[in-house]
């Protein structure tokens, strides 16, 4: 079978399929060395094969899967006697990542390996095959979104493969990266008007579990931390005697001056002209 490409001209933004495809290699059949520009998973339905990645080779057989790293150089092959039958899918998006570590991947573990029970091929069958029928027609829009969640659904069973365990463990870590989002976040748009919901809705949480997971990392909620960032922020600038303080109070996201002068005398204990002249008289004593 051919490589599929799928058309999509509406991309979501957490995950996108780009192409599949199944094959019976050869005898010693082998690709790369390449680089590819997005995830590709394969998984072997039957014979057995090589994958190197970062000077790591690793023997694979039936039941097995590899993914390749966007922007990795990577080279399998099929063994000579026994060569693999694999299938393939190709995909990118924001939560790719995101989804693959909780699936248990990671650039040093690379590998899979179906459990019993596991329908992960007969899923990865089925969006070949539909992605297949689909190509002797003309896509659109609601064979696209099909096609798109057929590989969620792919995914989620990499996730369930991964086991209670290795899964408990994958989602603290995943806890963890949406910390450093939403922290990220906070500092890349502290100057604007941005609030609690806005920071949940673009890692595609409620505001409700980001406020449980910033309790439990950082023992404080989302909206004490945006206020503690830009209360610092702003002492910062006050460094500057250019700056008049409704300046600042715009500067960390603040239009209300009045709103600004409370918030900061709440943390610091004092207003922020106040801190000011404590900056002034702290630097004529060091002069």
């Amino acid at each position: 079978m051919r490589d599929i490409f799928i058309p999509n001209e509406q991309f979501t933004t957490d995950l996108n399929i780009y192409h599949c495809g199944m094959e019976p290699c050869k005898p010693g059949h082998a690709y790369g060395p390449a680089v590819r520009d997005h995830y590709l998973f394969h998984y072997i339905l039957d014979g057995k094969g090589s994958f190197f990645v970062n000077n790591q080779h690793y023997p694979l057989q039936r039941g097995q899967g590899f993914l390749i790293y966007p922007e990795i150089i990577t080279y399998y092959e099929a063994d000579q006697s026994d060569p693999w039958h694999y299938v393939w899918v190709g995909f990118n998006g924001l939560k790719a990542e995101t989804y693959l570590e909780a699936a248990g991947f990671s650039p040093d573990n690379p590998i899979l390996t179906k459990r019993a029970g596991n329908k992960l091929d007969d899923y990865l069958l089925t969006l070949v095959k539909t992605a297949e029928e689909y190509n002797n027609t003309r896509y659109n829009y609601s064979k696209t979104l099909h096609l798109q969640g057929l590989l969620y659904i792919t995914i989620a069973e990499m996730i369930e493969n991964a086991g209670t365990h290795r899964t408990s463990t994958a989602n603290g870590g995943l806890q963890d990266i949406y910390i450093q989002k939403a922290l990220e976040f906070i500092k890349t748009n502290y100057s604007r008007p941005i609030n609690i919901k806005m920071i949940a809705a673009s890692l595609g949480l409620s505001r409700s579990y980001l406020t449980v997971l910033f309790k439990e990392r950082l023992k404080m909620g989302p909206q004490e931390y945006l206020i503690q960032f830009r209360v610092e922020r702003a002492c910062a600038f006050l460094c500057n005697p250019l700056l008049a303080i409704g300046d600042v109070a715009r500067s960390v996201g603040y239009n209300d001056p009045l709103a600004f002068s409370k918030i900061f005398k709440k943390v610091k204990g004092l207003s922020p002209s106040q801190y000011r002249q404590n900056l002034i008289l702290a630097s004529k004593e060091k002069g």
